[in-house]
């Protein structure tokens, strides 16, 4: 497999109490001290993973004393503790060497006091973290995103490429607000897996790499019809390697694939393949843990994957391919048809296309991501206002977002074009203009939007020129780059 080209582990941040080191049990014993009762389940929400003014502050109702003298009293109860009884967490100290000896950046974000977090520090061993983030260092503390957040500042990391390792709800909800991804190592509660998250009963035997693989990176989606598998260009598959290669695609949704396309392309690059029909496939350089719709699909229709980007993270990728006749951008420019007429020609395609969303709910789990790309062959109501193009409405009423109107908004500035970069105008012969149209498309539910551009090589000629061409196919490609919304 390639490895991926952006956003790699970037740095990993530790909590402290209880996943460092067994202080959790210590900081209970404390508040326990300081409670004179012994502590139940139902406590621990005001306990685990809390600064010590908020356990003060719980604690005033049940003793009467001010919060003040009780946040001082469970200070000095718990640092007694930690002098005498620190014991880091299996696997613990192991990990730490590990991502030292790897160069990975490692940071200290913890609910405690500067005072006890550096007696922590000190019985760990100096050095062991480039930057320590403590309650007394941001105004809210965890489970706000602010410590996280400041130790991604501190370090010039970007939070998305961040591994938090945490042992409490509270800890997991802080980091994942902020934008990391999370390994939770539970010490006294239980914390259940989720997207974005992995859950391990431990740090023993966890790796470098292991945390690298759980980042959920930027994922670049591209649409592409290869135009009869790019025959009509010399050399072509080679083209297209170079294409993808320098694109940083992850996912590629191909339409006219030729038959072989999908699974040569896919070979080629080390990655993984879903072949469907004579015209229809996916390549991802990850992996595929599920395909969907009909694997003998026909000419036009739809087929589906779905990816595992890292652990806990999915997305469902639908490739389309909707007819082409009656073409409406020729029977409005060529034949003087009105918005009524255009609508109506669109039948067969919005047939298409709602079969398609039906197929694409039939295999949907709520909690995975859909991008669908295609080869529409029907321009956009959102580029064109005096005709209410109806394929691409009815994917916007099932959810599907437009990528790229979302990065380039106004039609006019950014039209966005991908028919055709080879033809300027009509191949009839009568050199009538070609109408120029945006029609293939990235789709998407549940991602965020971080860029989206059309991809044509150097300057094609034109039809019926076009052997030579460094661009192999009579479409532009687009690409969009997405992030993932955090689970919080």
């Amino acid at each position: 497999m390639t490895p991926h080209p952006r956003l790699p582990l970037q740095a990993v941040l530790f909590d402290m109490d209880g996943t460092l080191v067994d202080t959790e049990r210590l900081w209970w014993e404390a508040v326990a001290q300081i409670a004179g009762r012994p502590l139940t389940e139902a406590d621990q929400p005001e306990i685990l993973g809390r600064p010590v003014e908020h356990t003060a502050r719980w604690l005033r109702a049940a003793t009467g004393r001010s919060a003040t003298e009780l946040a001082a009293d469970l200070h000095r109860e718990f640092a007694d503790r930690v002098r005498t009884g620190i014991v880091p967490r299996p696997g613990a100290l192991e990990l730490l060497t590990a991502l030292d000896r790897a160069g990975v950046p490692t940071a200290l974000v913890t609910a405690s006091p500067r005072a006890v977090a550096d007696l922590v520090l000190e019985a760990l061993g100096p050095g062991r973290f480039a930057v320590s983030v403590t309650a007394d260092d941001t105004e809210r503390t965890k489970p706000a995103p602010d410590p996280y957040l400041a130790a991604c500042r501190a370090l010039g990391v970007d939070p998305r490429a961040c591994v938090a390792v945490e042992d409490t709800e509270t800890g997991v909800a802080s980091a994942e607000a902020a934008g990391c991804t999370v390994l939770a190592v539970p010490s006294l509660a239980p914390i259940d897996a989720a997207p974005g998250r992995t859950v391990r009963d431990s740090l023993v035997a966890v790796t470098p790499k292991e945390l690298s693989s759980m980042v959920a990176p930027e994922l670049r989606v591209m649409s592409w019809n290869l135009w009869l598998g790019g025959s009509p260009v010399d050399d072509h598959r080679a083209k297209q390697l170079k294409v993808i290669a320098e694109s940083g695609a992850d996912v590629v949704g191909l339409q006219e694939t030729a038959g072989t396309a999908a699974q040569e392309l896919a070979e080629a690059l080390g990655w993984h393949h879903h072949r469907a029909g004579e015209n229809l496939g996916v390549i991802s350089r990850y992996p595929l843990t599920a395909r969907f719709g009909d694997p003998d699909v026909g000419f036009y229709g739809a087929a589906g994957v779905r990816i595992s980007i890292a652990p806990g993270r999915e997305v469902d990728v639908w490739t389309v391919h909707l007819d082409y006749t009656p073409y409406g951008p020729y029977e409005a420019a060529f034949d003087g048809l009105g918005e009524a007429d255009l609508v109506a020609h669109e039948e067969v395609r919005l047939a298409q296309m709602r079969d398609t969303l039906r197929r694409i709910a039939e295999a949907a789990d709520d909690a995975v991501p859909v991008v669908l790309v295609g080869d529409f062959n029907s321009p956009s109501h959102l580029d064109r206002p005096d005709v209410q193009w109806p394929v691409t409405k009815a994917a916007q009423e099932a959810g599907l977002r437009d990528s790229y109107r979302e990065a380039h908004p106004d039609p006019v500035a950014e039209p966005g074009h991908t028919w055709s970069p080879i033809h300027p105008f009509h191949e009839d012969g009568s050199r009538r203009p070609e109408p120029q149209d945006r029609i293939d498309f990235v789709l998407h539910r549940g991602l965020t939007v971080l860029d989206s551009r059309t991809v044509v090589t150097g300057t094609p000629r034109p039809w019926p020129d076009v052997a030579g061409n460094d661009w192999p196919s009579d479409h532009a490609a687009v690409l969009t780059s997405f992030g993932f919304r955090s689970p919080a």
